[in-house]
């Protein structure tokens, strides 16, 4: 006797049923979830580089003397930073180029951790938070278009200007 065989006794009917529904709900809400993903991380690197630009001159101190950025100069590590942080995240919030806004902010995520990484383990949960960003950012690179991202509209229109 197979597992399926097994699955077709009346007994897992009503199981399967439920398992059938739970996947239906489950996969409806992935738009959702794709949406709020990038709703959050966004919001955390748009703050970062909010703060940045805030206040300048601190931003050039940190990056001269407490970040270490592996084969950059400070200077040219806070103006990427600044603008990688702001418009990486901004296009992740609308959607568009979603992949490599999240490559990009995946990046940025995993440079902050080299570069400041003595400072992040001696800050209860800092290297945590950077972890879960990072995971969420990967998921956000590797995921397919979402009804919910401004592209997928984009690239529906495109496609059918293309065929008229």
């Amino acid at each position: 006797m197979n597992i399926g065989h097994c699955l077709k006794h009346p007994l897992f009917q009503p199981v399967m049923m439920l398992w059938n529904l739970f996947s239906k709900i489950t996969m409806a809400l992935l738009p959702l979830a794709d949406l709020i993903m990038r709703l959050y991380v966004a919001h955390v690197f748009l703050n970062s580089g909010l703060s940045k630009v805030a206040d300048w001159s601190a931003t050039l101190d940190l990056f001269q003397n407490e970040y270490h950025v592996p084969l950059l100069n400070p200077v040219v590590a806070a103006y990427v930073a600044a603008t990688g942080e702001l418009g990486l995240s901004i296009l992740l919030a609308l959607g568009l180029g979603t992949r490599f806004a999240a490559a990009g902010l995946f990046i940025l995520n995993i440079t902050a951790v080299v570069s400041y990484y003595s400072t992040l383990v001696a800050v209860p949960g800092a290297l945590t938070d950077h972890l879960q960003w990072g995971i969420m950012l990967f998921l956000l690179v590797t995921s397919g278009g979402s009804p919910l991202r401004s592209e997928y509209w984009l690239w529906r229109w495109l496609s059918k200007k293309q065929l008229v």
